[in-house]
């Protein structure tokens, strides 16, 4: 008879006669000799059937079974779950809207993150939050309101039978053992991780200057950081701020501080302001109209330093060209950086975030990333890409979901980089890249209120911007550049203007394979200890029925 033969018939045979010592010294002889775990899940699995209080005194009053203990007792296991989400940014809010359209059963996904509260729509911040009249507060933009879905509140979540474990940090990840270890001592299974950690601002203290710790030294990059802008502009009446960066976070602040009657002075080291998108000559319109509000720029110079009052406050900033600015607060947006660090060494890493397939799959199969961490092949331009937008996060983690759900029926991502923006009365929005000739239509002077431009590489459209447009014209914008039609005649291309996006746009996009599956194939993996016992469970049943007529067959012979 081999072992685990021999050991169940010992564990059935010393239940029956009630021999505690039996019992005990079966537990840890099997613990002791690390015995497979089957054999051990199913000797205890025999005790939770027979005499399960005896099961636990056994366990509690012998010193030699200490180390099961710590296996055994549920406050040392940690949770498990199918499905666990790794940060609370847009990205994890979308990500369980579609987890719910697609079916997800009670217990399922759990959210871990680090804010103290439930996924809200990032692009906010810089905007309605910072309004002084009728300013936007939670609930009223949590996710999915950006995409005109439903608000998930906390209420909503607890609803779904979805776990929030919020303001908690996650020190360690081992994507081996599917296992998250909390700041707070806890273990967090999973069977499917999704990495949706986002960035982190870049601090002055990276580039060399000290002293953004003071008190009216501001970055914006989650609510905590919004609610500190919001007390320095109310504690700065009509003062001047200095806003360093030329980029999104930079651009949009600097326009809501005006709008807060706030003397705003824009600082950055390249020629014009958004110098990673647009020209030149289209950048110039926005820093025109900028100027018109009352900003001033000053452009290829950086922060060196700070000048502090008694009380550690900011009171001037010196530029490396020698000025300096007397200001009551800073607002600074240099950049972020993905947040990584739990999986270098686990993970393959590219272009700064988790590098991922078409099914948003990292070189752990068991691993996914979204939004902003997430670098992923962009089929339309054959090459991978990580893209700092919140459109970017809201479709990449719709597709991922549906790739998890039913990876048989999801395409691989084919997204067409987009990025937008809204400010003062202005609004525009880019398709695509930016890559090769431009070339310009509308009026730019200033006056008109639709222009754009379209970028041209190899022959055909790979980009497309416009300011001022209609819902219509934006998709007809967002169509063309999805079909990359070919171009022969730039003059002509600036001739039709708009009107050529227009027409591109009614011819038929490629077919693609529709992605609508609701049923998942990812069954829930237990812990091993509760999965292993209920198995010893079972076992043990059929030992004892069968002890049982084999007796009672044996006692009429």
């Amino acid at each position: 008879m081999n072992e685990w033969w021999i050991m169940h018939c010992k564990v059935s045979l010393a239940l029956r006669v009630k021999e505690s010592s039996i019992c005990r010294s079966i537990i840890v002889n099997s613990i002791s000799r690390r015995c497979h775990r089957h054999l051990t899940s199913s000797v205890i699995g025999l005790l939770l059937l027979f005499n399960k209080n005896k099961f636990w005194e056994l366990l509690e009053t012998n010193k030699r079974s200490q180390k099961p203990i710590k296996i055994i007792k549920k406050k040392n296991m940690g949770r498990a779950f199918v499905y666990v989400i790794l940060g609370g940014g847009v990205a994890a809010g979308y990500a369980a809207l579609e987890f719910v359209n697609r079916g997800l059963s009670i217990g399922e996904l759990c959210i871990i993150s680090q804010e103290p509260v439930a996924p809200y729509e990032r692009p906010a911040l810089s905007k309605g939050f910072l309004l002084p009249e009728a300013p936007a507060r939670l609930p009223s933009f949590h996710t999915c309101v950006g995409a005109n879905e439903e608000r998930l509140t906390p209420k909503w979540y607890k609803e779904h039978g979805i776990e929030l474990i919020l303001g908690t940090a996650v020190k360690s990840a081992d994507v081996k053992r599917k296992t998250l270890l909390t700041a707070t001592g806890e273990t967090i299974s999973y069977k499917i991780l999704i990495v949706a950690t986002g960035a982190r601002a870049l601090k002055l203290e990276e580039f060399g200057v000290t002293g953004s710790d003071a008190e009216n030294v501001c970055y914006l990059r989650d609510i905590a950081d919004a609610n500190r802008l919001v007390d320095a502009i109310q504690s700065s009446p009509g003062g001047n701020a200095v806003v360093i960066g030329g980029g999104y976070i930079g651009m949009e602040c600097a326009a809501s501080l005006v709008i807060n009657k706030i003397n705003v002075t824009m600082v950055f080291p390249e020629e014009h302001c958004m110098a990673r998108l647009l020209t030149s000559k289209i950048a110039s319109y926005y820093e025109e109209y900028y100027k018109s509000k009352g900003v001033d720029f000053i452009k290829g110079t950086v922060l060196s330093s700070f000048d502090f009052d008694s009380d550690g406050k900011v009171t001037a900033v010196n530029l490396r060209d020698g000025r300096k600015i007397s200001v009551d607060m800073v607002v600074v947006g240099i950049g972020i950086r993905p947040n990584t660090g739990l999986f270098e060494g686990q993970l393959t890493l590219e272009k700064g975030g988790i590098k991922v397939n078409g099914k948003l799959q990292s070189s752990n199969s068991s691993v996914y990333a979204i939004g902003d961490v997430a670098a992923f092949p962009v089929k339309i331009f054959g090459e991978t890409r990580r893209l700092e937008h919140v459109d970017a996060a809201r479709k990449s983690a719709r597709h991922a979901v549906a790739a998890i759900m039913d990876v048989d029926k999801t395409d691989e991502f084919d997204y067409l980089p987009f990025f937008y923006s809204r400010v003062f009365t202005l609004s525009w929005q880019f398709y695509g890249d930016n890559a090769g000739e431009v070339v310009y239509y509308g009026d730019m002077s200033g006056g008109g209120t639709t222009f754009g431009a379209y970028w041209v590489s190899k022959g055909h459209l790979v980009g497309a911007f416009l300011e001022g447009g209609t819902k219509e014209e934006y998709e007809a914008i967002a169509k063309a550049t999805r079909l990359r039609p070919e171009i022969e005649d730039l003059g002509e291309l600036e001739r039709q203007g708009l009107g050529f996006a227009v027409t591109t746009s009614q011819k038929p996009l490629p077919v693609s394979l529709p992605v609508d599956v609701r049923a998942s194939d990812i069954l829930l993996e237990k812990p091993l200890f509760a999965w292993h016992a209920t198995a010893g469970v079972i076992l043990a049943a059929s030992i004892a029925a069968f002890a049982y007529f084999y007796g009672r067959r044996r006692r009429r012979l």
